[in-house]
């Protein structure tokens, strides 16, 4: 027998979205541990260690664009009335430069393998079980133009990653302020579970 929801639950997110939202969110901390902790591993661990990121940024570009192709379908709950514009206009600005740089990012770090001299003779296999393609077209470059693209990719590939920092603290700061200085019940509408 299923509960009546209370009638001042929150209006929540479906629970694809909360699942995809999680799932996500995991896959990307894992990855800025793996990438921002490299430098710690034996020699030896460091390829795998990299490939293993490879892997969970492809994962992620997966799950975005299964989150979006749902969130098309199912609009999302509509924001709480107490919400000023300001806050608004800052939440959706916020969420849109999320989703931008989860596609960014795994894009620009794929474009940055496909133009790495060596990626010939390193075949890149998601989790080390299925074989991954690189990007024909950059792989068919010459030497030096690869190079230059290598270390473009690259640059762009880091500095999404610290504006991904920025927006990620905003986007906590918000939902913690929305839910212990406001009394929103906001954290009740992407955690997982019961409503109440």
């Amino acid at each position: 027998m299923h509960a009546t929801p209370s009638p001042n639950a929150p209006p929540r997110y479906t629970r694809t979205a909360i699942v995809l939202h999680w799932l996500i969110a995991i896959a990307m901390a894992i990855n800025v541990a793996l990438i921002l902790t490299v430098d710690f591993y034996p020699e030896d661990w460091v390829r795998p260690v990299v490939d293993t990121h490879k892997s969970f940024g492809i994962t992620v570009l997966g799950l975005v664009i299964l989150r979006l192709l749902w969130r098309w379908g199912h609009r999302p709950p509509a924001m709480p009335p107490t919400f000023s514009r300001t806050e608004r206009a800052a939440a959706h600005a916020v969420h849109g430069g999320l989703y931008l740089l989860m596609f960014l990012l795994p894009l620009s770090g794929w474009m940055h393998d496909s133009a790495w001299k060596d990626a010939a003779t390193h075949p890149m296999e998601l989790f080390g079980l299925v074989p991954w393609p690189r990007i024909g077209w950059i792989m068919s470059l010459d030497p030096a133009t690869k190079e230059t693209l290598h270390d473009l990719f690259g640059a762009v590939h880091e500095w999404a990653g610290y504006v991904l920092y920025g927006l990620f603290a905003l986007h906590v700061i918000g939902a913690l302020k929305h839910q212990f200085w406001d009394g929103e019940r906001e954290l009740q509408r992407m955690w997982p579970g019961s409503s109440r």
